[in-house]
Formats: structure tokens, sequence, C-alpha cells
């Protein structure tokens, strides 16, 4: 069954739906019940029902964290940004300071998980491999699942690291308190044009690999007017994770970000 999407100006696609006519051999054939491919008010109503059961567990989510006093963060990006490395670099920056939580989404492997292990926090691993490819984001029954995983009475952050995807994450709430997200520039700079609802839906964008730019032909002032244009109010924050510039900002946003759960 293919998986629907909704999108911010309202519509909503499915993975499995084929644009334009095609085209068949003369001789005759059965199609089957088309029946489920139908249009109109039927499929309206389904789609808003996957989606408002994802929006009921996302509060529940909300509700579990909140219950505990910790505050969730969904970390997104494209694969290959560096968002395991950054994830990395924040656990053991915050080790014996903060409690930290870790939902690693990954359609298949523990790889991830695996470098993150042994760096002081919780970790629960969530495959979306569903045995036709996996899906592309994390949505909140996934995230609902992945919680049992986490000692949560004993947590002050969640971060949530999504699957690596520009489209699908930003469009499911999963209970989180804010959005974040790693844009390399290794992507290239026209990366918030193109994908303006990822970009548009965030808090906080982390510019990672900024230790390439001597070696590549990169601007990054152009980078964040691109991000600017879609996201006029979003945090941006020019970072290396491998070499560390940069990173006590995002740390420091952390920090703040958790405030208001000890505050409660």
């Amino acid at each position: 069954m293919g998986r629907f999407h909704r999108h911010d100006d309202g519509t909503a696609h499915s993975h499995h739906d084929h644009g334009g006519d095609h085209h068949h051999h003369d001789d005759d054939h059965d199609h089957g019940d088309h029946s489920g491919y139908s249009t109109g008010s039927q499929r309206v109503e389904v789609l808003e029902s996957i989606f408002a059961e994802n929006d009921v567990r996302a509060d529940f989510n909300r509700k579990a964290f909140e219950s505990n006093g910790i505050r969730a963060l969904n970390l997104m990006s494209s694969p290959g940004s560096g968002k395991t490395t950054v994830l990395g670099a924040t656990l053991d920056e915050l080790r014996g300071e903060l409690a930290v939580g870790v939902i690693e989404g990954d359609i298949a492997t523990d790889l991830d998980a695996a470098k993150l292990a042994g760096r002081g926090a919780q970790i629960s691993l969530l495959n979306t491999n569903n045995g036709f490819g996996g899906e592309c984001h994390l949505d909140a029954p996934m995230v609902n699942r992945a919680l049992q995983g986490l000692d949560l009475p004993g947590l002050d952050l969640v971060i949530i690291e999504n699957v690596g995807n520009l489209v699908c994450p930003a469009e499911f709430d999963v209970g989180e308190h804010a959005k974040a997200m790693v844009y390399s520039v290794t992507e290239g700079e026209d990366k918030p044009l193109k994908y303006p609802v990822m970009f548009r839906s965030v808090d906080v964008v982390l510019l990672n690999k900024i230790d390439l730019v001597p070696y590549l032909d990169a601007d990054v002032d152009t980078y964040i007017a691109h991000v600017r244009e879609v996201n006029p109010t979003a945090t941006i924050l020019p970072v290396s994770a491998r070499t560390g510039d940069g990173m006590g900002a995002w740390f420091d946003w952390l920090r703040q970000f958790r405030q208001p759960a000890s505050a409660s």
C-alpha cells in the first residue's frame, strides 16, 4: 500500500500515483478491480483519516515527553550531509550535562546507531525497512514505538534523527517541540529553493562542512541568502562538525532549547 503525503498548500499525493496516460496493446485483458484508485471525496476522506491518526499519535508522543520534562527535537537532512557526525559531536559535548536519548531512524542497518554508541546517550534504533524498500521518513506511530526503547523519566532531551530525505520528513509531525536540519555546502546553494517545504518547516539550519568552502565553488553568503528566501526567521549556524568550527553556537542553541522544560 502506498504512503500518502500532504503538502503545505493542502494537496496530497501517494508514492504510487502515475502521471499522464498509458497505453496497452490491442488485445483484451482483465484490468481487475480499480475501485481502489477512485478519486474525489472518498479518497480525500481516507487521506484525512491517515493524517488525523498521525496527528493524534504525535500529540500522544508530545504529552509523553512533556510529562517527563523532556524537550524533543526532530533532526533532518539529506543523505550525506553530516547529520550523524553533528549528532555524535553533540552527544560528546552534552555528556554529563544533559541526559540525552536518541531515536535513530534509518531505512536499514544499525551503522549510524553504532557510531553513536558509547557517547553517554540512550539509543533506540528505528529501521523503516518494511520489505518493500522502507519508508522515506519517520511518522508519529513509528516514533511512538521507538519510545519504548528509552527510559523517558531519566532523560532531559530527545533527538530524533530522521531518515535522510529532503522531502517527506518535513511533512509529518512526530511529537517534537522543534525541527532542525543539517544542510551541507557540498549539496549546492540551490537546495532551499528546490526543496522549500523542508527549509520552511525548520527552526534552525546547520550549514555544515564549511571547512570545505576553500576547495569548492561555494559562497556561504549565497547559501544563507537562499535559506532566508524561504525561511526568514530560522536560526542559521555555519558549522563544521569535523573541525568543530562554529559548533559552540549549536550547543548553546540546544542548551537554550532545553530551558523551557527545566523551568516548567
